[in-house]
């Protein structure tokens, strides 16, 4: 599988990235893949890999990339339930410097050099999302009706919130088909409620799932809130979504496994 680091020129500078995509000198539809709150590193490479594998380009931005690149912050191989605490303390201010007008600024930035790679195929692309990265591309979905077809987010962070510019207040501007894989405790019902009626008022295709008994960061194989069951659940929903809305991708839920 072809891999290769880049350099995003954004409005801000350079963000270094991460991208996966089949090696058949052919063009594939592109996704962008957000990467959860700890960071770029080889579990969401695996990810790029795995997905790539199916039949698309994929790119994994730096998120933190203002701050240094990838990884920003030492981490460990695994990050244990004990370990949590303070990996999290390092990473806070850089989640909070990472506010919804850079993200907006750097989606923009994203989208076009995704698009423009010579092994993209024209079309709309798809955007996926862990942990805070599903709150990015529920944003960016919205932001770019015109390009994102299909829009998945896994063990969000927060979707519905009091603020005006909360995602589940932008769902009318969506075009694309959502998916919505959430470990148990990630949304209230209440909120999953509201987040239902606001798709369900704006006619947007989608599927909010609960994924009993796991924790959140349910997909991610280098933390202990893993679960290996669940995140074959997420391939089988995120390649069928992918493989209906990206002409030219292979929607199987087969073959693909969580690093």
């Amino acid at each position: 599988m072809p891999t290769k680091t880049l350099q995003i020129p954004t409005a801000d500078g350079q963000a270094d990235s991460f991208a996966a995509f089949p090696d058949d000198g052919e063009r594939h539809p592109g996704v962008l893949l957000y990467m959860d709150a700890i960071g770029l590193r080889p579990e969401l490479e695996e990810k790029a890999r795995a997905l790539a594998g199916h039949g698309y380009y994929v790119l994994v931005p730096n998120l933190y990339y203002r701050h240094g690149p990838a990884p920003v912050t030492e981490l460990p191989g695994h990050i244990t339930t004990e370990m949590r605490p303070a990996v999290f303390a390092e990473l806070m201010p850089l989640i909070r410097a990472h506010t919804t007008e850079r993200a907006l600024s750097d989606a923009d930035a994203y989208l076009g050099f995704l698009t423009a790679q010579p092994e993209v195929s024209s079309g709309p692309v798809g955007v996926v999302g862990y942990c805070m990265g599903a709150v990015l591309a529920m944003r960016t979905a919205a932001a770019h009706p015109d390009r994102v077809a299909a829009a998945a987010g896994f063990h969000p962070g927060p979707l519905v919130t009091d603020a005006p510019d909360s995602p589940h207040r932008l769902v009318g501007k969506l075009t694309a088909e959502v998916h919505l894989g959430l470990a148990e405790n990630d949304l209230s019902p209440e909120g999953i409620d509201e987040l239902g009626r606001a798709l369900d008022g704006a006619g947007v295709g989608h599927a909010i799932e609960i994924y009993p008994g796991t924790l959140h960061g349910f997909t991610m194989s280098d933390t202990d809130a893993f679960d290996a069951s669940a995140a074959q659940r997420h391939w089988d929903q995120l390649l069928p979504l992918l493989g209906r809305n990206l002409t030219g991708g292979r929607g199987s839920g087969s073959g693909a496994r969580s690093a």
